[in-house]
């Protein structure tokens, strides 16, 4: 992410954006060119896709469906390993209070809900590090009625040795590899069979290579999905592909469950079918439809105050000014979005507001316009949330 603060320095864009789709492009027979360090034509496990709307039907209201509960005991029973992934840290994704509904959200992140970690008995917020001791009573209406929703790595592990008590588990996530070294001890006591399910986040994605390791459980594909960003289907179809290459890597093969509430959707439809080429087709559909990358380019404008008032006014004043420059430039394939304040708009006390610049070179665009100081612009962003 190239992130510069104004004015007047704009840097060129020489970084390629690595792995994202817009490095890949259609071949000349109609094909398609994928720039892609992962081999697509390696030998993949089978991938098992289970509608958790259809588990809570039957009465399952446990994390893991009924399949994923025996292939567990199979593992198990045979000696073998197993990965768990989960793309949220903590016990549960937010706390509450049953009488009056009241949510326990951090007071320097308005919107974020804190994640209670059973491990240090507190909540914490994942965007800035504000930590509380966990609550006896209701801050609002001081019933003693909390309720701990959702879940987190921790929750995982605990129903694991709930249901498998002789289970060996480990967990890999940002809190448990907090030390130095410790990614390191996790992987090697895991690969040494010192353990046999291993449950983490999106850090279990990318270059683990077990041979022990038979089965791969997605607790839950649709954690990402409904963020307002534009890329969420393309992280999701990446994340769930490298999670499912972990399994099967030795002589012994694997299998892959995916649980999720959107069975439906190209992004795992594909992701479970190995296929690249629909999910391409599909995801291209959207963005040509909505001319997004890399049909488009974007350029992100973001000003951060501790007083929301004033940051919206700067925003309205600078949208104005950046359409009049557009106008007078003759750039008529360029437009403002926004403003608007992003998916986290308050983050350690500090309100954010945003623009987007959608347009076919939005450097030509700023290349003669001084944006002021203290605005930070991201051209190509990775992420507008």
């Amino acid at each position: 992410m190239d992130v510069v603060t104004a004015p007047a320095r704009i840097l060129a864009h020489k970084q390629a954006i690595a792995k994202h789709l817009e490095k890949v492009k259609p071949g000349k027979s109609g094909g398609f060119r994928e720039y892609s360090e992962d081999a697509m034509t390696a030998e993949l496990p089978p991938v098992r896709l289970v509608d958790m709307r259809q588990e809570l039907k039957a009465g399952n209201r446990s994390v893991f469906s009924r399949a994923l509960q025996e292939s567990l005991g199979a593992v198990l029973e045979a000696r073998q390993q197993a990965i768990l992934f989960l793309n949220r840290r903590g016990a549960a994704t937010y706390v509450f209070c049953r009488d009056c509904g009241y949510v326990m959200r951090c007071p320097r992140c308005d919107e974020a809900p804190l994640t209670f970690h059973r491990v240090n008995r507190a909540l914490f917020c994942h965007r800035c590090g504000y930590k509380r001791q966990q609550p006896k009573t209701c801050p609002e209406c001081k019933s003693s009625r909390i309720r701990y929703y959702g879940m987190g790595t921790e929750q995982v592990e605990e129903e694991v040795l709930a249901l498998f008590p002789h289970a060996r588990t480990l967990r890999w996530d940002r809190d448990t590899t907090k030390e130095k070294g410790s990614h390191e001890i996790i992987l090697r006591h895991f690969a040494n069979h010192q353990a046999d399910v291993l449950v983490g986040t999106q850090m279990l994605a990318k270059g683990l290579d077990l041979p022990l390791v038979t089965l791969v459980g997605v607790i839950s594909a649709d954690v990402s999905l409904g963020l307002p960003d534009y890329r969420t289907g393309e992280r999701a179809f990446q994340i769930l592909a490298q999670v499912a290459g972990r399994a099967g890597r030795g002589v012994l093969g694997g299998r892959v469950i995916v649980q999720t509430y959107q069975p439906e959707h190209y992004a795992i439809q594909a992701a479970a079918e190995h296929d690249f080429a629909s999910f391409y087709i599909e995801e291209i559909r959207f963005r040509t439809q909505h001319s997004l990358p890399p049909f488009r380019r974007l350029a992100r404008l973001l000003y951060i105050d501790p007083v929301n008032e004033r940051g919206e006014r700067e925003a309205q004043k600078l949208a104005k000014a950046l359409r009049l420059h557009i106008r007078e430039k003759a750039l008529g394939a360029t437009e403002i979005l926004g403003p608007t304040p992003p998916f986290f708009n308050r983050v350690d006390g500090r309100y954010r507001w945003q623009l987007l610049i959608r347009s076919p070179d939005p450097v030509r665009l700023l290349e003669d316009f001084a944006v002021p100081r203290p605005w930070l612009v991201d051209i190509d962003p990775v992420s507008t949330l």
